[in-house]
């Protein structure tokens, strides 16, 4: 028997409880992971309060990522005591997630978990990190550097935001970051950000072309943020385009893309390509300093995952919630 957060739907409604769950009822798959962490997304959030549909089958364990070690494997590329990290794949979606005491996993899913984090810092990273490693990642494949000029982080004292302003400031980019939550700037400036705006300079209706402000921008939010931030980005500048917590719509012009040369840059982080994980948990190794990853990060035990989910979506959390699992 292990511990699970458990998503039911039935005639009775929707809810999400603490369950004993026996070995048998794990899903099928190549590998076993006994889970030492995992965390609360954004998408977490949604899938355990049920604002939205997110869990695609029922019943089902959330957890969109875990960090932890191998415990059986028919897998050829992992072995008992390896230890795996997992982001993504649907897994919390469609197939039992991460907010439980064990896993059964695809093996091709998981990747080496990085000999520079323990499974805690791993899952304080979590996807929110390695979201913000690969909007970095795109920055600098388009070609932007420091020198060219700020780069704007939306959503900024969210999970990917924290993650990419300290990303950014210490590669040497000079950072903006936006928030609706000015009460937050002194944790935002300790994480490396120049200036803090405040959100409501970029969530209403703007002009289809604006003044030019930006190299370039991590964009957690969508709608109205993300348009307005394409309208002020400098000529050649890119936008990485990651998050939806704005809204899903995209209300702009085609104006920043034919007039200023401006690349907007999708960023998935669910079905990305392995070499492009491995990459990036590299990078995230060198890159992430740790004691800014304290700064971000509490934790919290398994039975305080379900009214944490409830807190994030309104707007309580500040950076990174890591559920320590065993």
């Amino acid at each position: 028997m292990f511990k699970a957060i458990l998503i039911e739907k039935d005639e009775q409604g929707y809810r999400a409880a603490l369950k004993d769950i026996d070995d048998a009822q794990l899903p099928e798959g190549n590998v076993t992971v006994k889970v030492a962490a995992s965390t609360l997304n954004y998408k977490d959030g949604l899938a355990v309060t049920g604002k939205s549909p997110v869990v695609r089958k029922f019943p089902m364990v959330p957890g969109i990522d875990l960090a932890g070690t191998v415990e059986s494997s028919s897998h050829p590329d992992w072995q008992p005591g390896d230890r795996v990290v997992l982001n993504g794949w649907g897994v919390g979606e469609t197939q039992w997630g991460g907010l439980a005491e064990k896993a059964r996993l695809n093996g091709d899913w998981l990747v080496p978990l990085p000999a520079a984090f323990t499974p805690e810092q791993a899952m304080a990273i979590g996807t929110a990190g390695y979201t913000s490693m690969l909007c970095v990642l795109a920055l600098e494949r388009h070609g932007v550097k420091p020198e060219h000029g700020e780069i704007v982080v939306t959503g900024a004292a969210g999970g990917v935001g924290s993650v990419a302003v300290a990303l950014l400031a210490k590669l040497g980019y000079t950072v903006a970051a936006v928030t609706g939550r000015l009460a937050e700037a002194d944790y935002l400036k300790s994480l490396g950000a120049a200036t803090v705006l405040e959100r409501s300079e970029f969530n209403q209706p703007g002009k289809p072309l604006a003044k030019e402000r930006w190299a370039g921008a991590v964009d957690t939010v969508g709608s109205h943020t993300l348009a307005n931030v394409c309208a002020q980005t400098k000529y050649g500048g890119v936008v990485t385009a990651c998050g939806l917590a704005g809204g899903m719509d995209f209300p702009a012009s085609v104006a920043p893309f034919i007039l200023r040369g401006v690349t907007l840059a999708g960023i998935d982080s669910v079905m990305r390509p392995k070499p492009d994980r491995l990459e990036a948990w590299r990078r995230l190794a060198t890159d992430l300093d740790l004691a800014k990853l304290g700064l971000i990060t509490r934790e919290i035990t398994l039975a305080e995952a379900i009214p944490a989910a409830q807190q994030l979506l309104d707007g309580q959390v500040r950076g990174r919630v890591v559920v320590r699992v065993s």
